[in-house]
């Protein structure tokens, strides 16, 4: 059955326009009020990060989930994956976040967590779309629901992170610029690496409301890479607004992405004999990766794009880690869901261990050469399936002979066909790239 609000990560979009209103959000705190009531009592924590929009969509959830006869405990501004933390440790059924994560201020979303701080199975999902259809009710006075404030999340939260790192683990003589990019992170990231002893010198970290993900953060890493240099750091974190997402700067300046993370934090678990089965990756992981991998005889597999896959391929195989390029990166010995804070502490543990720098612990992944290309196409006609464009994508894939790779995938929001090859010579993968999508562009013409 398909879904009609929540995609692949809640539901998301610009602030005023259906369904991201204030009406909406009171009618789906309701409904999932109402959902998670059927199974018991009912207790709700409530989230979100430090865009504006987030308090008249904190009032709305939380008017419609105690007219639901729900709990409400309310976190304030907090990263993603803490929410999905303090669902699990105060026992309550479920967890939501308002954040829109990497996207700029005038657009939002909701998130939610089961009582194990995991994504919502589709069943629940679907029981919520359906109440949302639903005539809204509100229970007898004496079954409204209580709120309350959790004034120690952040304090929690911090010391869940530090102990993802061995007891008496100290980063003394580590210099660092960790950039929060106004967004959830701002409070509780500095801390966390100042108290296991780490110099840190803070950007981004004065949100008020409109400036999140603004030329800061993940998306925006100019500013962290000309403070690194400024600041003779030892290297550079980004997070991203609700700090799911982590990408470092080493010494050089250089942007070390989550292929190249993800490929420290598992080296160093396989060194250690800690690492459980191999490690997922998406459709866009770079091929350097499952290479530098394969030298290390560690299993690699691609899940499909998004973190909710490369979780699911991660339960369905009791593997440990994995993460996508942009910076998601799960570590399931240590939490639940993507942690940004979490995934930067064990890149700092692979480096003490190895006691190598960032640059210099990275080179063992070269990255290969990739050339992406968008292709047009009329809205009726879809192109992968033409017969041309099917051979011509094996007649490449042969002629890389496993050394390189070919990625051709419709976008999901424009008619867009992107053409994706990757190999170890950037002449021959362009080539490739551009004879593939010039037989796109005929299919469709």
């Amino acid at each position: 059955m398909s879904k009609k609000y929540f995609g692949t990560d809640g539901i998301r979009g610009r602030v005023g326009e259906y369904p991201i209103t204030p009406d909406f959000m009171l009618k789906l705190g309701w409904a999932a009020g109402m959902a998670f009531r059927k199974m018991g009592a009912c207790k709700v924590l409530v989230g979100k990060d430090t865009r504006i929009s987030g308090y008249m969509f904190e009032s709305a959830l939380e008017a419609g989930l105690t007219s639901a006869g729900a709990d409400v405990m309310l976190l304030g501004p907090m990263p993603t994956p803490a929410i999905a933390y303090l669902t699990r440790t105060f026992q309550a059924q479920a967890g939501i976040v308002i954040s829109a994560s990497h996207n700029p201020h005038d657009d939002n979303g909701i998130k939610f967590f089961s009582g194990k701080g995991t994504k919502l199975p589709d069943e629940i999902e679907l029981m919520i779309e359906e109440l949302l259809d639903a005539p809204m009710t509100v229970v007898e006075s004496s079954k409204i629901g209580k709120v309350s404030r959790i004034n120690d999340a952040s304090g929690r939260y911090i010391e869940f992170c530090k102990g993802s790192v061995p007891t008496g683990t100290s980063f003394s003589g580590l210099k660092i610029v960790v950039d929060c990019a106004h967004g959830a992170t701002y409070k509780v990231a500095p801390s966390v690496f100042r108290e296991l002893g780490a110099e840190v010198v803070v950007l981004s970290a004065q949100p008020n409301g409109l400036n999140i993900n603004h030329n800061c953060g993940s998306t925006h890493t100019e500013a962290l890479q000309a403070a690194v240099l400024a600041e003779h750091a030892d290297l550079g974190i980004a997070f991203d607004g609700d700090g799911d997402r982590v990408l470092m700067v080493d010494h050089t300046g250089t942007v070390v992405d989550g292929d190249e993370l993800l490929f420290i934090i598992a080296r160093d678990l396989h060194g250690r004999g800690k690492l459980q089965g191999g490690v997922v990756g998406t459709l866009m992981s770079n091929l350097g990766l499952e290479l530098a991998l394969a030298d290390l005889d560690i299993p690699f597999v691609r899940a499909n794009v998004g973190d909710r896959y490369v979780i699911s391929e991660l339960l369905e195989r009791s593997w440990v880690i994995g993460g996508e390029n942009s910076g998601h990166i799960v570590c399931f010995d240590h939490t639940t869901t993507g942690d940004a804070i979490i995934a930067a502490l064990q890149v700092l543990m692979a480096l003490k261990a190895r006691n190598e720098g960032l640059a210099q612990s990275r080179q063992a992944l070269r990255k290969c050469p990739q050339v992406l290309i968008n292709v047009r196409f009329g809205g009726g006609v879809n192109p992968l399936e033409h017969t041309m464009v099917k051979q011509a994508s094996e007649r490449v894939t042969q002629a890389m002979a496993g050394r390189g790779r070919v990625l051709l995938r419709k976008s999901g929001t424009e008619p867009l066909v992107r053409v994706m090859v990757e190999g170890e010579d950037e002449a021959q993968v362009r080539g490739y790239a551009e004879e593939l999508a010039k037989v796109v562009t005929e299919v469709s013409a």
